[in-house]
């Protein structure tokens, strides 16, 4: 018996020891989070490109990289005062910036618990380029270009098709990402057929 007792409690200590492993410190200004210059914050990018290293070797990430990293447990932030935000508190910021951001953070998110790389895509006219899973940005291209949508708003022809134009353009295919209330999503994928 003592045998059983002995594995318990060494197996508690490890879970304990997991659960108390060092958040990342960072700094949430008006568009962006910036982490402290650590190993760890540099993993963030090694492991599963979160972010960019920038030239002080702080971590930038943008405002739904870091929302999904403090819910995950792997970041602390704190506003300019130093003050410690919370999950709510920073949803209520980043809104003020941009008004679309629980929609957009609703299909970042699945898509990275999905196991994909999803990064921002506006220099192609999309929110989100997505890469197939074990690729890296610089590695290969992305695959899809991903609009996220809520379900009650409503989407013109005109803008869908210009929406399928971009994705053809780039070679991506062109996925909608449509959130409902609940903040699940369904996805979409629109090809072009020629007949």
């Amino acid at each position: 018996m003592p045998k059983k007792t002995k594995t318990k409690k060494t197996v508690k200590k490890k879970t304990e020891t997991k659960k108390r492993k060092k958040k990342v410190k960072a700094t949430l200004t008006r568009e962006r989070v910036l982490t402290e210059n650590t190993d760890a914050a540099h993993e963030f990018y090694n492991q599963s490109r979160f972010g960019s290293i920038l030239e002080d070797g702080k971590v930038q990430l943008s405002l739904l990289e870091a929302l999904y990293l403090m819910d995950k447990g792997k970041i602390l932030i704190k506003d300019y005062r130093k003050k410690r935000v919370n999950f709510d508190d920073f949803i209520k910021k980043t809104k003020r910036v941009e008004p679309n951001f629980w929609i957009r953070y609703c299909v970042f998110k699945d898509i990275r618990d999905r196991g994909y790389i999803i990064k921002t895509a506006l220099k192609f006219g999309a929110d989100f380029r997505v890469y197939d899973r074990g690729v890296r940005p610089g590695e290969d291209h992305a695959r899809w270009i991903v609009y996220p949508v809520h379900e009650g708003s409503a989407l013109t022809w005109y803008e869908f098709a210009a929406k399928n134009r971009v994705a053809h353009s780039t070679k991506k295919r062109l996925m909608i990402g449509i959130v409902d209330n609940e903040g699940d999503v369904t996805y979409y994928e629109i090809k072009w057929i020629r007949p």
